[in-house]
């Protein structure tokens, strides 16, 4: 074999790992994003954001909770948009590589997404986030080309705006007339009648729970969206094109830099979260925890999740997980999939269409769930790719976008 040839084969060896290394960690924050969101499954609305709305908060129950607050709470949705950004960029460019406009396959594509995701929000959960992640997507298309210091520093700009929106919120509390205070608390602190309402609802059958599904969904797909999706999944959209460009995201930074990345998360991402959930026990989780409280964590995540690319990368280069790094390939490869399987898994163990276990079950118990739909996922994603090419909804989604059938097995 010529010189040449042997360093094209090294070259796209070396593009193959970096993608697997995408995969691994698209893997990695699919499974600990269920972490969270079973409790929303699992537990009237207000509990995801106020421990204290439902459900026991002592021994096991409240160090699950911590351990998902400090280590999965907004880390993994973090990682998430990161990737997603990093997509933006490598689909791009390998659209561009081919002699195509990579526009009209882009906005194709997160249409079509926007789609699956009101689809998801509406007939499974409210908590989708494809629909956040595509609008994000479209808009942040024409901002791939500019430089990775550029991409950070306005990826922290737009973070920074919804701390801005909470902190200003904030400041208006004590104008609150009683009558506002009354309607927020309804949110924050529902009182037992509304948790029982709430309850009652989602141990009804699927049409029963709709009306709340429908609201909730909206309100993500509007209010929440303009306060804080949007915002936050845009910045760190671009924080992941940049940490793409510059190869942390694919394993191509030194050893240096991923250890760095580890310090900064556990000195200093991980003490502000525990701070923060200091600071929320010391006020009582009462109105400023939803304003005051949640930048805390809110920054601290993106710092974490920094953490967690850098544990991850130094995981892959060690060779230190063996066969489950290609489980967890396998799981990344098939995240859409996956996403979507979770919801159906969890949406027939928790609502009253499935086993009506929603308020049932404590925060300890929804995580040895969370570890069994874990192992059947981890099991499931390399057993479909033996024999089709994409996950099902991934090969429905390039189907879509392409205008026409695609290959559907090896």
């Amino acid at each position: 074999m010529s010189r040449t040839r042997q360093a094209c084969r090294r070259a796209d060896q070396g593009a193959t790992a970096r993608i697997e290394a995408l995969d691994v960690l698209r893997g990695v924050a699919l499974l600990g994003i269920l972490v969270m969101n079973v409790q929303a499954f699992a537990m009237p609305q207000a509990a995801y954001l106020n421990p204290t709305a439902w459900g026991r908060l002592e021994g096991i129950d409240l160090a699950v909770w911590l351990t998902g607050h400090v280590l999965a709470d907004q880390k993994m949705m973090a990682l998430f948009a990161m990737l997603f950004g990093a997509g933006i960029v490598l689909s791009a460019e390998r659209t561009e590589a081919a002699g195509k406009r990579a526009w009209p396959l882009h906005s194709r594509r997160y249409a079509w997404l926007i789609l699956f995701g009101i689809a998801h929000a509406y007939l499974l959960w409210y908590g989708d986030i494809l629909f956040t992640f595509a609008v994000c997507a479209l808009v942040l298309f024409p901002l791939r080309h500019l430089a990775p210091s550029r991409q950070l520093a306005l990826g922290v700009v737009l973070l920074a705006v919804t701390s801005l929106l909470f902190l200003a919120f904030d400041a208006t509390v004590p104008a609150w007339s009683e009558a506002d205070r009354q309607t927020f608390m309804a949110e924050w602190q529902p009182s037992a009648t509304q948790l029982a309402g709430e309850v009652e609802r989602y141990r009804s059958g699927w049409w029963q729970q709709l009306p709340q599904r429908a609201e909730m969904a909206f309100e993500m797909q509007t209010f929440t969206l303009l306060i804080w999706g949007l915002w936050r999944s845009a910045g760190l959209m671009l924080i992941g094109m940049a940490l793409f460009r510059w190869g942390i995201l694919t394993g191509r930074a030194s050893r240096r830099t991923y250890l760095s990345l580890l310090a900064v998360a556990l000195l200093l991402g991980v003490p502000t979260i525990l701070y923060g959930v200091h600071w929320n026990f010391a006020n009582a989780w009462g109105p400023r925890s939803m304003f005051v409280g949640t930048q805390f964590n809110y920054w601290g995540s993106v710092l974490v999740a920094f953490g967690w690319v850098s544990v991850v990368m130094l995981l892959l280069r060690a060779n230190a997980i063996g066969r489950l790094r290609l489980r967890l390939a396998a799981v990344g490869r098939t995240a859409l999939s996956q996403y979507i399987l979770q919801s159906v898994i969890c949406s027939l163990i928790f609502y009253g269409h499935g086993l009506g276990m929603f308020g049932h079950v404590e925060r300890s118990g929804q995580m040895l769930m969370v570890m069994g739909i874990w192992l059947l996922q981890l099991w499931l994603a390399p057993l479909w790719l033996r024999h089709f090419r994409y996950g099902p909804l991934e090969w429905l989604w390039r189907s879509l976008t392409r205008g026409q059938r695609q290959p559907w097995r090896h």
